[in-house]
């Protein structure tokens, strides 16, 4: 038995998706929370592959770790600005920006 062709994935983000009115078309709004929770993913996995490479030079290198791994920190740190989850699980654009008065109520 011979199987046709791999399985095909959508890599981008929905087309019919609308940031002004996101609930307009609910399928397109969790292609686009699907496709968000996607790409964190690959980019805390990423972040995961290159810790452990800074590890392993920290091992090899001995004391010249501070010089020779230098690219491969900065490498890691760039990776991990942004990557997270955060206290509403959304991005900003979903929710619009805090006004004075919600910052009010929840402190």
């Amino acid at each position: 038995m011979v199987r046709k062709g791999g399985v095909q994935f959508e890599e981008g983000p929905p087309e019919d998706f609308d940031p002004a009115n996101p609930y307009a078309d609910p399928v397109a709004f969790y292609e686009q929370r699907e496709h968000l929770v996607r790409e964190k993913w690959i980019a805390i996995e990423k972040s995961k592959i290159l810790r452990e490479r800074v590890k392993w030079c920290y091992r090899i290198e001995g004391v010249n770790y501070i010089e020779k791994c230098r690219h491969l920190v900065q490498q890691y740190l760039d990776s991990t600005r942004g990557v997270g989850w955060y206290k509403d699980h959304r991005p900003h654009y979903l929710h619009g920006p805090k006004t004075e008065a919600a910052e009010a109520e929840s402190e």
